[in-house]
């Protein structure tokens, strides 16, 4: 027994140990990782050769200046390739992209493409690489019977609200940029930029908030955005820091009207 001991705390047994642990982490983020790749290649299969051609096409005339030919990127633009259809679809679907002018964050314009010019070159972008794929319709349906608002408000306020306001009526960021608000944007759109994280927006991937979870937070704010400003004037819903100002110059503008009005009378 003795020497079964010596032998287990033997100083090449921990590292033994540890190069095991390595090889059973690797093994298994490789798997998952093809696993994935396999997922969204298969997603990315239900786009024509000439989808993809077009695409191609529509992305040298109006996109390779800054993302490069290939969509390998440049000093002016990141690359594209395993960014997914996703992303391509809110970025130019939204007016974002694109460009009008380099600055701080893309701002949302008018769609320079038609519906089916964006799924063209979505369609390119993702047969270049693995990446996020456009929703299915089931996890954009806010009357789907599954729905749960309540769980959809606390995801938003625990993730979200803090760049995006309580109220999803936006907010200002660092160095120039901003959130946007929400209201009015498309039940695909936010799906799409809680998957690909445009920006300053971080991912919300399938493990962090799965595709339900989205459904949720989308059907929240469709319901706060329909039920507009109950109470009057929202004051860009900021809450007690936008009412007190107001009531504070409001306040003091009276004061000094008052005061004028005596001192006239009085003379």
């Amino acid at each position: 027994m003795k020497a079964l001991s010596q032998k287990r705390r033997h100083p090449i047994a921990g590292l033994a140990l540890l190069l095991l642990g390595l090889l059973i982490t690797g093994g298994l983020y490789s798997v998952a990782s093809t696993m994935n790749q396999a997922q969204a290649a298969t997603t990315g299969s239900t786009y024509s050769a000439e989808d993809i051609t077009e695409g191609e096409k529509l992305f040298n005339a109006n996109c390779a200046t800054c993302h490069g030919m290939d969509a390998v990127g440049t000093e002016d633009g990141p690359t594209l390739i395993g960014v997914g259809a996703a992303s391509v679809d809110f970025q130019v679907g939204t007016g974002r992209m694109p460009m009008q002018m380099q600055g701080p964050q893309a701002q949302p314009k008018p769609n320079q493409f038609s519906d089916e010019q964006t799924m063209q070159l979505a369609a390119y972008v993702s047969s270049l690489g693995a990446g996020p794929a456009l929703p299915e319709d089931e996890y954009l349906d806010t009357d789907h019977e599954d729905v749960d608002l309540g769980n959809g408000g606390t995801l938003f306020r625990v993730n979200c609200a803090m760049c995006h306001n309580a109220a999803a009526a936006g907010g200002a960021l660092t160095r120039g940029k901003s959130a946007p608000t929400l209201a009015g944007v498309t039940e695909k759109h936010i799906y799409e930029a809680m998957a690909t994280g445009p920006q300053n927006m971080p991912v919300f991937s399938d493990a962090n908030l799965k595709p339900e979870d989205k459904r949720d937070i989308i059907a929240f704010l469709k319901q706060i955005e329909s039920q507009g400003s109950p109470g009057g004037a929202s004051l860009g819903s900021l809450g007690p820091v936008s009412e007190g100002l107001l009531v504070w110059t409001g306040g003091l503008a009276v004061l000094v009207g008052f005061m004028v009005w005596l001192t006239s009378r009085s003379s």
